[in-house]
């Protein structure tokens, strides 16, 4: 069966969404430091925005280095709050903080998304979505903790929208594939626009 697309990530959430639409997906996840690109970034003032991209092109300019005649996705989000961005929780205690950081507030998800071809960026979204999260007590949100750590460990914020962390919430503006982590709707656009999948 033909490949559609080639994802540079492990991420089983990306995956089930590109399959979930009817591709054709292999995962070869790209190795790269993104904590030094982002902190690099970050020393240069860079924004949100173009710390999503420059990792989500990372991955995809690595993958593709090395599988040129695929199209290669590279993707990456990153939360935005009051202009600092937050990395995943390594620990309870990490998470914690960073939902104490955000009750009561908005905050920002951007999820960009990268596609090369022959070595060669050819296209390139980025989605954003904003979400306020309620003033939760101090109560619910150990009990949360209790239930639901480590494993929205592996999500910034310390929730998962998908599932209990939609409790925190008190209003979303955006899709919801861009808060999973990848803006579907313009990237199956995209790939049909090129003739890459059926359209």
């Amino acid at each position: 069966m033909k490949v559609d697309l080639i994802l540079a990530s492990s991420s089983s959430i990306r995956r089930e969404m590109l399959e979930s639409a009817g591709l054709v997906v292999e995962c070869q996840p790209a190795s790269i430091d993104e904590k030094t690109i982002k902190e690099s970034l970050l020393f240069e003032e860079a924004s949100p925005r173009d710390v999503a991209d420059t990792l989500a092109e990372a991955k995809a300019r690595k993958i593709s280095a090395r599988i040129p005649s695929a199209l290669v996705l590279g993707c990456d989000q990153v939360l935005e709050v009051e202009q600092s961005l937050l990395s995943k929780p390594e620990t309870r205690d990490d998470a914690r903080e960073q939902l104490l950081r955000l009750r009561g507030k908005t905050h920002r998800l951007l999820s960009a998304a990268v596609i090369y071809d022959g070595g060669e960026p050819v296209w390139r979204h980025i989605g954003i979505a904003r979400l306020g999260m309620r003033a939760f007590s101090d109560e619910y949100l150990e009990a949360y903790l209790d239930r639901n750590w480590p494993d929205v460990g592996s999500s910034v914020g310390g929730y998962k929208l998908e599932k209990e962390g939609v409790r925190l919430f008190s209003h979303i503006q955006g899709d919801n594939f861009t808060i999973l982590g990848l803006p579907l709707v313009e990237l199956l656009n995209y790939l049909s626009l090129r003739g890459a999948i059926s359209a």
